[in-house]
């Protein structure tokens, strides 16, 4: 007889992948940023495997995957979003699923709590659901003291970017632009980036606006799209050349 599919097993199978080398490779790609914002126990599986399992875990109940999201293990909790996340890429997911998984993660985000939990659900679990309705929670989010919670309102955004839908993103980037978290930074300058590559032109106005007052590392990462001499400009803007 078939094991059940549960949150026990789920960690069963992820503890017979554990490799003590994956968390050399974790220090170099990382925990090295990871390690000043949580207190999560990394038990060296690859992210790879994680993705891989996860998927095999679609349609776990709800008070499953919040079991995961409970762990200490950093790994379970990358394959809780992972199991949202690959749900939530289906478009054949009814639409009630779809709702609950958008609650749990806004309702447990005291567990998604890492730059790598938000980036791996809220494209498609947040952004998802929300792009044909109202947006108004993006930007509670944005307003929220919560680090974390900010970045969900910008990483939420890249569904609708990759719709070609910017609006909100230029907005939210309006409101996080002055963020003084170093986490919500560089997720402004990697989907102002990506936003970036969709229309330049928009692109080029937000940075003749706040170029002066932007950390040095938002520019770089929001700048890639650009060729160098408009890299060079952005930068001496900043370093109050021009």
């Amino acid at each position: 007889m078939t094991e059940k599919k549960n949150a026990q097993k789920f960690l069963n199978d992820l503890k017979s992948m554990v490799a003590k080398d994956k968390l050399k490779e974790y220090d170099k790609y990382f925990l090295s940023t990871a390690k000043k914002f949580s207190e999560d126990v990394f038990v060296g599986v690859g992210l790879g495997e994680v993705f891989a399992l996860a998927n095999e875990y679609t349609g776990l109940p709800l008070e499953e995957i919040e079991i995961l999201l409970e762990s200490p293990i950093h790994e379970a909790r990358v394959g809780a979003v992972s199991i949202m996340d690959w749900e939530a890429r289906n478009p054949n997911l009814p639409k009630t699923r779809r709702k609950d998984l958008f609650n749990l993660y806004l309702r447990r985000h005291d567990r998604i709590n890492d730059w790598d939990l938000v980036d791996r659900a809220a494209p498609n679990v947040v952004g998802g659901y929300l792009f044909d309705k109202p947006r108004d929670i993006l930007y509670e989010l944005a307003r929220s003291e919560n680090p974390w919670e900010r970045r969900t309102a910008m990483a939420s955004t890249y569904f609708f970017i990759r719709e070609d839908e910017l609006d909100d993103t230029f907005n939210l980037a309006e409101i996080l632009v002055s963020d003084s978290n170093e986490m919500v930074q560089k997720a402004m300058g990697g989907f102002l980036r990506e936003a970036g590559r969709q229309n330049t032109q928009r692109l080029l106005d937000f940075l003749n606006r706040h170029a002066a007052s932007m950390p040095k590392g938002m520019i770089k990462r929001a700048t890639e799209p650009l060729d160098r001499e408009l890299k060079d400009r952005y930068m001496n803007i900043k370093a109050g050349k021009e």
